[in-house]
């Protein structure tokens, strides 16, 4: 019996660290709204559109969140500047005054975007700080200051919610942190399952650890159960551990749906892997354990971090390839390691990441020109 560990968890905690995610997006929404700016809603949940009517003229704020998996075109972006002037013409407002305020961590990366678009600033959200380039306009309405101080100490902004500006604190604690409903859901259950073998002996992994033949015969059932199976106490806290620290941050990204498919997914994908292994090794092994599928968030993750250019949620590339090399060299240092489960649902998660966001991609190109 092969218990499928990954070694080296305390890596994490060099991960772990600075990971909170940047809300300046976010407060920046409730500062407008603060100022008096009315929200536009869209369907594209990247952009926002912020207005205020003066007299016979409106001033809008075009925030665009360039953090996310966003791919757009100078031209694409000017076309939607076109699209809300149009909008408000329609309305019967002929002087509208458009500034884009792009939301960003590579200010290199964003700049090719309004290099021809003299109404645009730049935020970068690692360091809260406003950026007006040389060409652009010095100030908008007064507004540039008033960005400034609120990027200094966007504390203040949410200490004003919490007294009384129409957030009610329920709001307030749900807009700060937002429990992980199905990383929660995944560690209680293995948990559980984990205390139940404890009073069965093993007759759980009898029943719901995979092997070759045991798939062979029929039982594929077992590719899902055996998920959910740990040998041990170590076995257990080191698969929790890093579940509770990478699933935290692949569920926001994702959402509960997509996560839990995508854990799943890599899961099979790292069992199947295995069985692969075992065919042409003639080696027989009967694994149990979910590392092959929290192996699959890491794989995730790696694509995350790479299309955000090296950081994704304060998490760089380089602490991210230091915690995959270290796990699979002490597992391939191990003898009762399953490697091949853990470079399956490394290269499942990886993969499974990467269509999705080509696929996001492709749908994104099509909602901006149809927009």
């Amino acid at each position: 019996m092969i218990p499928l560990t990954i070694a080296g968890f305390l890596s994490l905690f060099m991960l772990r660290c600075g990971m909170e995610a940047c809300m300046v997006a976010k407060q920046l929404g409730r500062f407008f709204e603060g100022e008096g700016y009315a929200c536009i809603p869209s369907n594209l949940p990247e952009f926002t559109v912020f207005f205020q009517i003066e007299n016979a003229y409106v001033n809008v704020f075009h925030l665009i969140d360039y953090r996310q998996d966003i791919f757009i075109t100078a031209e694409q972006y000017l076309h939607i500047k076109e699209k809300i002037k149009d909008f408000f013409l329609e309305k019967g407002i002929s002087q509208i005054h458009i500034l884009s305020l792009i939301v960003c961590e590579d200010s290199g990366k964003a700049k090719w975007l309004c290099t021809e678009d003299a109404m645009s600033w730049m935020i970068d959200s690692r360091e809260n700080k406003l950026m007006v380039f040389e060409g652009k306009v010095s100030d908008f309405y007064g507004m540039r200051k008033k960005i400034e101080c609120f990027l200094e100490h966007p504390e203040q902004q949410d200490g004003r919610e919490e007294e009384g500006m129409g957030v009610s604190p329920r709001e307030t604690g749900r807009r700060e942190y937002r429990i992980p409903a199905v990383t929660a859901v995944l560690a209680a259950v293995n948990i559980l399952v984990f205390f139940l073998g404890t009073f069965t002996g093993e007759k759980l992994f009898r029943l719901g650890a995979i092997g070759l033949s045991e798939f062979v015969d029929g039982q594929y059932y077992r590719i899902l159960t055996s998920l959910f199976l740990h040998w041990d106490t170590n076995h257990l806290m080191s698969n929790m551990l890093i579940l509770y620290f990478l699933g935290e941050v692949v569920e926001k990204y994702y959402g509960p749906v997509r996560y839990a498919l995508l854990y799943a997914a890599a899961g099979i994908g790292g069992n199947l892997a295995s069985m692969a292994y075992e065919f042409y090794s003639g080696a027989s092994i009967l694994s149990a354990g979910a590392s092959g599928a929290i192996f699959g968030l890491i794989g995730a993750l790696f694509v995350l971090v790479v299309s955000h250019k090296g950081h994704f949620e304060h998490i760089s590339l380089r602490r991210l390839v230091f915690m995959v090399a270290y796990s699979l060299y002490s597992g391939l240092r191990s003898s009762d390691v399953n490697n091949a489960a853990h470079i399956g649902g490394l290269l499942s998660g990886a993969a499974i990441a990467l269509i999705g966001q080509i696929a996001a991609r492709i749908k994104k190109g099509k909602r901006v020109q149809d927009a």
